[in-house]
């Protein structure tokens, strides 16, 4: 049934031989003989100890994406675990991780994994479409203070945001990442700045909660010169609305939106800054860019129907 089973040849295959039968079954639909072959040259490479980490991480996740096709998401979880353990931050191990969880309705997990991969690539679609989709989950779930009960997210060095070139022969179809680290990385983005980022910028939503927009857009300001993130102009977008500064709003959504071209809260606020300087016809077309992607957001539709009539 499987090939290298059996006769005088299978002993000699090669780990990188094994792969390439694996990958071959994989194309075929043949999940589980691919994850048998995986598991084979695995075995083979554990004596190696760390010289084969890299690949040893590519065969776990090779074998993650047979046990996902399967629907056996604890083991998908397990194995990707295993490769981001041989190799921090893998794009395809974070991304098959982030589904099994969600398979498995643990949404704040594949949430921070699904944020952790864009931190590595931000243009990974597959990545954004997965944020939106649990951010919506656990609004549902959890209500507005849904982000409390998340679990850190990760900082990922820009080390690991450029490694991306080195090929990977994981599943047919998943995208590979490219070659160059993701653009609009200020070059003072190590581990240290992106985690001072990411306190500013709590520091920020503390000042938000308590009503002080104008000390938040402070805080906020200091975080992006570190982490120019999408959620960071979003929340200082909303300061300027409340601070009644519509041009500098609408200029954060623009730049979130760069980002993440779908986000909805920039999409949302940007349109409101735009009502407020009279650009109907531009508020408008964001609203209804929203609506693309959230038909039922009922804020944006009352927006609208505010705009209709303006």
């Amino acid at each position: 049934r499987l090939p290298w089973r059996g006769g005088s040849g299978a002993m000699a295959a090669s780990p990188g031989a094994l792969r390439r039968a694996g990958n071959e079954e994989f194309r075929r639909g043949q999940y589980g003989p691919a994850a048998a072959l995986y598991t084979r040259a695995l075995a083979q490479l554990e004596a190696s100890g760390d010289a084969a980490a890299e690949e040893r991480s590519v065969l776990l996740a090779n074998r993650a994406a047979c046990h996902l096709k399967d629907g056996a998401c604890s083991l998908c979880v397990a194995d990707c675990t295993s490769a981001l353990e041989l190799v921090p931050f893998g794009i395809k191990p974070l991304l098959r991780r982030a589904a099994a969880y969600e398979a498995l309705e643990r949404y704040p997990l594949a949430y921070v994994d699904y944020k952790t991969a864009l931190q590595v690539d931000c243009s990974v679609q597959a990545a954004h479409d997965g944020v939106n989709r649990m951010t919506k989950a656990l609004l549902e779930k959890d209500g507005v203070n849904w982000r409390q009960s998340l679990p850190p997210i990760p900082t990922v060095p820009i080390s690991a945001q450029m490694r991306w070139s080195v090929p990977s022969a994981g599943a047919p179809g998943a995208n590979a990442p490219p070659a160059t680290a993701p653009q609009g990385k200020p070059g003072g983005s190590t581990a240290a700045g992106m985690e001072r980022a990411r306190t500013l910028k709590e520091e920020g939503n503390e000042l938000v909660k308590k009503g002080n927009h104008k000390k938040a857009v402070e805080k906020y300001s200091e975080s992006l010169k570190l982490n120019p993130e999408c959620a960071t102009y979003t929340n200082r977008a909303l300061c300027y609305l409340n601070l009644k500064k519509y041009k500098e709003a609408a200029q954060d959504c623009t730049e979130a939106l760069k980002l993440d071209p779908k986000n909805v809260k920039a999409l949302y606020r940007r349109a409101q800054a735009l009502k407020e300087l009279k650009d109907y016809k531009s508020s408008i077309a964001d609203i209804k860019t929203l609506l693309k992607t959230e038909p039922k957001n009922t804020a944006a539709l009352r927006l609208l129907q505010e705009l209709n009539r303006a």
